[in-house]
């Protein structure tokens, strides 16, 4: 039984998914279906938290816009994520970034990792 499970989620696994940490900036190329049509809407901002395993796997990104912040998660081999872009590689100390959501503005910024 525990290996017919594995091989669904296999199937249902992405493969080309980029290399991203907690602390990066990207852009999400999500697809959003409006009536009939489907469009491609772009979300750039800070990866909050990855969390779980396998194709269960998902990922939150913060962003300000128009000063109030919006976080959106979304399953990383979600058929809905069109592509992941990294934009660039932030230098954190934990796993998880909720600490960035009681900051506003300079404050809210995470280091550059240069490398």
């Amino acid at each position: 039984m525990n290996d017919i499970i594995k091989n669904i989620e296999a199937e249902q696994m992405k493969a080309e998914i980029p290399e991203f940490h907690v602390g990066d900036t990207v852009k999400v190329h999500a697809k959003i279906k409006e009536g009939n049509r489907e469009r491609i809407q772009v979300f750039e901002g800070t990866v909050l938290k990855r969390q779980g395993g396998s194709n269960r796997e998902t990922f939150t990104v913060r962003k300000f816009s128009n000063g109030i912040g919006v976080e959106k998660t979304w399953p990383l081999h979600s058929p809905s994520v069109d592509k992941i872009e990294v934009v660039r590689l932030g230098k954190v100390r934990r796993a998880k970034l909720n600490y960035l959501r009681d900051r506003v503005g300079k404050a809210a910024k995470v280091k550059e990792l240069v490398k």
